[in-house]
């Protein structure tokens, strides 16, 4: 069973791999965005861990619902109310329960996701954060280190394809060749819960 200990460990993880990353990722959008997806990840996820160590939460649904917050309010652009959309959602469907089972997660976390495409409007093949995170909670059921695997390969897919969704999609057929920053972002979330796991024994 996963308790708010374990969902700490997943946000210090993903703050850990964007911090790692935040130039790769700044680097991905100053090809096709805004250039500042790094930086803009970077101060959420450290606003986030500062806010967790503050208030401790004490369930999983709480600190995941926490955390999405704080990163809709210190997290610019698009990404903030998409991450913290997927975070929040995902809470929201934890419920209250002090400890969740993984499939408990994986169901929340389809949740999560499918507030993440209402609120974008984006499909699977857009070239967004979403062509990492619709095969990682396919992947979930077979384990945490599935979902990491099938987030990356997610993340790499989108190279050769064109955005159909955000700025990104201004670019028409020049933003083919390059991997999408969203989702590079989403595979080190959830690479993140992959460390988690591997920390707890899951």
């Amino acid at each position: 069973m996963l308790d708010a200990d374990f969902f700490r460990r997943w946000m210090t993880a993903a703050a850990a791999s964007v911090d790692r990353e935040a130039e790769r990722l700044t680097a991905l959008d100053s090809a096709i965005g805004d250039a500042d997806h790094g930086s803009n990840l970077q101060r959420g996820f450290a606003a986030v861990l500062a806010t967790l160590d503050k208030e401790a939460p004490d369930t999983p649904g709480a600190v995941l619902t926490l955390a999405g917050r704080r990163l809709i309010s210190t997290v610019g652009g698009a990404s903030g109310p998409l991450y913290g959309t997927l975070l929040r959602r995902t809470g929201k469907a934890l419920g209250e329960a002090a400890e969740v089972s993984e499939e408990q997660l994986a169901q929340a976390l389809r949740a999560g996701v499918e507030g993440v495409r209402a609120l974008g409007g984006a499909a699977p093949g857009d070239k967004t954060m979403i062509d990492a995170l619709v095969p990682a909670v396919d992947a979930l059921g077979d384990g945490f280190a599935a979902a990491r695997s099938a987030a990356e390969g997610g993340a790499v897919a989108t190279t050769p394809l064109r955005a159909r969704k955000g700025r990104a999609s201004y670019l028409g057929e020049r933003s083919i060749g390059h991997q999408d920053p969203g989702a590079t972002s989403s595979a080190l979330l959830i690479a993140g819960l992959a460390e988690a796991a591997e920390g707890s024994g899951e």
